[in-house]
C-alpha cells in the first residue's frame, strides 16, 4: 500500500522528518511518501495559518489520489484541514493528532499533550473534544516556535523534558503525547528519560492509516464528509 504524509506547511525539512518517521514504523510492503504544498505558510502556528494551509492540503490530496496513494496522514498537530481533506478524498485520511490521542488512550488512563507554542493549545483542545478524550488529558505547552524544532533541537528537547516531568507530577499523566510534527526524533529518548510511553503522532498516523487500508475501511461519504461542491474544488484548481 502507499501511504502519503501531507505536511501542511511549506518547510521541506519538516516534510523530510515526517517521511523518516513514517518509514521507520511502516510495515514491510508499505510505501511511505511525504509531500507539502507548493505555497502557503512556512509553519502552522495560528488560525490564519490553518486556513491558508487547508487549500494546499486539498490540492495535495487530489494529486495524491491521481498518483495512487491509498491513504493520507495530515502531519500537523491540531489536524489542520482534516475535515476538508476527508471531504475531498475518496480514501482514508488520518490526522496525526487524532491518531496520537487515541493511541495514548490505549496505553494510559491519563495522559498529557505537550505542544508548542502556547497559542496553539486551543488546537490540541479541539482535537481532544472531537475525540471525546478531554476528560483524560491535560494540554501543556512550551513557549518555543515550530521552527525551533529543526533549528534548536537540544533546547526544545530540554524544554519538553521539563514540561513532561511537570505533567507526570502535577497532572498524574502516565503517557505523553508530543504536540508537533517536528518532534519525531525526540520520542524515544524522552520515553527512556521519563519511563512512560511517549507518542509521536506521525508514526501513530501511519500505523492507523495502514490498519484502515488493510481492513478495507474508508471514510463514510453519506453525510458530513461527503464530496464538497464541484465549484468549490474548481475554485482552488482541483477537478471534481
Amino acid at each position: 500500500m502507499r501511504i502519503q504524509i501531507i505536511n501542511p506547511n511549506t518547510t521541506a525539512v519538516f516534510t523530510d522528518g515526517c517521511r523518516e518517521a513514517g518509514r521507520a514504523v511502516a510495515a514491510a510492503g508499505s510505501e511511505v511518501v511525504a509531500t507539502n504544498p507548493a505555497s502557503g505558510p512556512p509553519t502552522a502556528e495560528s488560525h490564519l495559518d490553518e486556513a491558508l494551509a487547508t487549500i494546499g492540503i486539498v490540492q495535495e490530496i487530489a494529486a495524491g489520489q491521481r498518483a495512487g496513494s491509498d491513504a493520507f496522514v495530515i502531519a500537523c498537530f491540531g489536524d489542520t484541514g482534516l475535515d476538508a481533506a476527508r471531504e475531498a478524498a475518496d480514501r482514508p485520511v488520518v490526522g496525526m493528532s487524532e491518531a496520537a490521542v487515541y493511541m495514548a488512550a490505549l496505553v494510559a488512563p491519563r495522559f498529557s499533550i505537550v505542544t508548542l507554542p502556547s497559542r496553539t493549545r486551543p488546537q490540541s483542545e479541539r482535537v481532544l473534544h472531537h475525540a471525546g478524550l478531554a476528560h483524560r488529558c491535560t494540554v501543556r505547552a512550551i513557549d518555543v516556535g515550530v521552527a525551533d524544532c529543526a533549528e534548536n533541537e537540544d533546547d526544545v528537547y530540554d524544554a519538553l523534558l521539563a514540561e513532561s516531568r511537570r505533567a507526570i507530577a502535577e497532572d498524574h499523566a502516565e503517557a505523553i503525547v508530543l504536540g508537533c510534527a517536528g518532534l519525531e526524533k525526540m520520542a524515544a529518548p524522552l520515553s527512556r528519560a521519563l519511563s512512560v510511553p511517549v507518542i509521536e503522532g506521525v508514526a501513530a498516523g501511519v500505523k492507523m492509516a495502514e490498519a484502515l487500508v488493510s481492513l478495507g475501511l474508508n471514510t463514510s461519504k453519506t453525510g458530513t464528509w461527503g464530496a464538497p461542491p464541484a465549484a468549490s474544488l474548481q475554485a482552488i484548481g482541483v477537478s471534481a
